[in-house]
């Protein structure tokens, strides 16, 4: 067993109604100025206007900001911080998914400390606390709520930059199922796919650990039994409260376990194509699910009987059942069938050829390569590897 370390510096509210106790998250902090960074979706719908209306019926002022995109951008990360300064703002409030969390992360970087965030790009580069930060999912996905990395996008390299530091941790963390009952089948089913894949792979990296498995296992077992009947039916309190709490531990999980090839290999494909990471993530597992098989030591048993609904044992099992299973899973939920649909579909009717596609194989493999996660992913790999997989995927 390898030396390992935790500690859980948070604070985390679960339950339904809980979206109310901002404004008393917020005066423990000692805030008085909030700016709310979000999407445009949820300012339609109206949620962001009633956590800044929770605040200011509090005393606390709030000012927004939701032009965050899907994948966000360096750039957007400089709109955000300037608006932040210019708000006199004293702390933010992250709502919604993984997007607005990256960015509220990364503004809490550069507004307090200056400089573009392409300059802490890496490990252990943010030499202090940030700005203080209260994080708020509204999609089961991420976990970004309690892991330590915000991921932005460069455009001017077509590379998705990981700034990596425990001083990115949220002092809060609320977690209310009500505000996912309104999110489409298709972005449950990938934001929960997501969220699974990241407790898997945490599981199965070699710098697992006890606390890490523990945090694996039971965030597996939350969305195994309740990913199908959430994307059903977004309603179901009890299933969306699953798989928020299960998203939540994966999120702990591969914050000290890290990840392995799926997320290194996904964020060239929604650097390179768009592509919405947790889909880019969902159709890459088989295909890698089965590449690591050689060197499963019986934990694929225990994966598989997490999300089939059909229960295996150790004496008629065989690692390849679980490329078998998630691929059902994924069938049942929506997920394309192969990376070349997955492609296509985040074009949106812009035609994307084969050849454009094969062009980026490589430029994508390179950059997979630069990720830590490969270094612990179970079976060794090389570039080349990385190549035969974006291809076995497509």
């Amino acid at each position: 067993m390898n030396p390992f370390e935790f500690s859980i510096p948070q604070n985390i509210i679960v339950g339904a109604g809980t979206l109310a106790k901002l404004p008393e998250c917020a005066k423990k902090m000692g805030g008085t100025h909030a700016m709310i960074l979000s999407g445009p979706t949820l300012k339609k719908m109206g949620v962001v206007d009633k956590a800044a209306d929770s605040l200011k019926a509090a005393g606390i002022a709030a000012d927004i900001f939701t032009d965050i995109e899907a994948n966000p951008s360096v750039t957007t990360v400089e709109k955000a911080t300037e608006s932040y300064l210019a708000s006199d703002a004293d702390f933010l409030v992250a709502l919604g998914g993984g997007s607005p969390m990256d960015v509220a992360k990364a503004v809490g970087v550069t507004a307090k400390y200056g400089g573009s965030i392409t300059e802490y790009e890496g490990a252990h580069k943010v030499p202090g606390k940030i700005v203080p930060l209260i994080a708020i999912p509204t999609t089961a996905g991420t976990g970004s709520e309690v892991t330590a990395f915000s991921v932005i996008t460069d455009h001017s390299r077509d590379y998705k930059l990981t700034v990596f530091s425990y001083e990115l941790l949220p002092e809060y963390a609320i977690l209310d199922p009500e505000l996912l009952t309104s999110a489409p089948a298709s972005v449950a089913a990938a934001c929960g796919i997501d969220a699974f894949i990241h407790a898997e792979e945490a599981y199965i990296s070699t710098a697992a650990s006890p606390f890490s498995d523990a945090m694996a296992e039971k965030a597996m077992e939350l969305i195994g039994k309740n990913i199908r009947r959430f994307v059903a039916r977004r309603t179901d309190l009890e299933a969306a409260e699953a798989m928020l709490t299960g998203s939540l531990f994966a999120g702990i999980a591969f914050s000290y376990a890290r990840l392995g090839n799926v997320h290194a290999m996904s964020h060239p494909v929604s650097a390179f194509f768009d592509v919405p990471h947790g889909v880019a993530n969902a159709v890459l597992l088989p295909v890698i699910a089965e590449y690591n098989a050689l060197a499963d030591h019986g934990r694929y048993l225990k994966i598989y009987n997490y999300i089939s609904e059909i229960p295996a044992y150790a004496d008629e099992f065989e690692p390849m059942m679980l490329v078998g299973a998630i691929r059902e899973l994924t069938a049942a939920i929506g997920i394309p069938a192969s990376l070349t649909d997955a492609i296509r579909q985040a074009a949106k009717g812009k035609e994307v050829t084969a050849e454009e596609i094969e062009s980026k194989i490589v430029p994508m493999a390179v950059d997979a390569m630069k990720s830590g996660n490969i270094a612990v992913n179970p079976r060794v790999s090389r570039q080349q590897d990385i190549e035969a997989l974006y291809r076995k995927a497509l």
